[in-house]
């Protein structure tokens, strides 16, 4: 499994998420250009004295981290999607791919991907969005439980 960060925002999700991955040895992908600059007091708070246990790869964009993963299948995750998280078969090669806070994934991308477009079922239609490292970790943790 591997979880993928296109164009993160903000330090403390990406470092929550960082210390997920150190969690549940899960390596970790940084995609794109970060709205901060990765040596953030912020980011590194929040992912406490656990980096050295993060496997940190960087990708200059989404090729790039498809060429570095060959074998695995791109999931892309969407409050766009139709499909629910929960509904999905995951394998352990999936590479989960989690868009930017304030705007998601693009549409080009979703519309190219949509057979493995997913989104976490909310409830309350006056919510729009979970946030990002709560995102990562249901999905995340799903898909360690069907697979192991």
């Amino acid at each position: 499994m591997h979880v993928a960060l296109y164009e993160p925002e903000i330090p403390p999700n990406t470092g929550n998420i960082a210390r997920l991955c150190a969690a549940t040895n899960t390596p970790l992908h940084i995609v794109g250009v970060t709205g901060f600059r990765m040596d953030d007091r912020t980011l590194k708070r929040s992912g406490l004295d656990y980096w050295q246990f993060v496997e940190l790869h960087r990708h200059l964009d989404l090729n790039e981290l498809k060429a570095s993963l060959p074998d695995s299948r791109f999931l892309y995750l969407s409050t766009k999607a139709s499909t629910d998280h929960v509904e999905f078969a995951f394998r352990e090669t999936d590479c989960l791919v989690f868009g930017p806070e304030t705007r998601g994934l693009p549409e080009s991308i979703l519309l190219e991907n949509s057979a493995t477009c997913l989104k976490i079922p909310m409830s309350n239609p006056n919510v729009r969005s979970l946030n990002l490292a709560t995102s990562v970790g249901i999905v995340l943790f799903e898909a360690i439980r069907q697979t192991r």
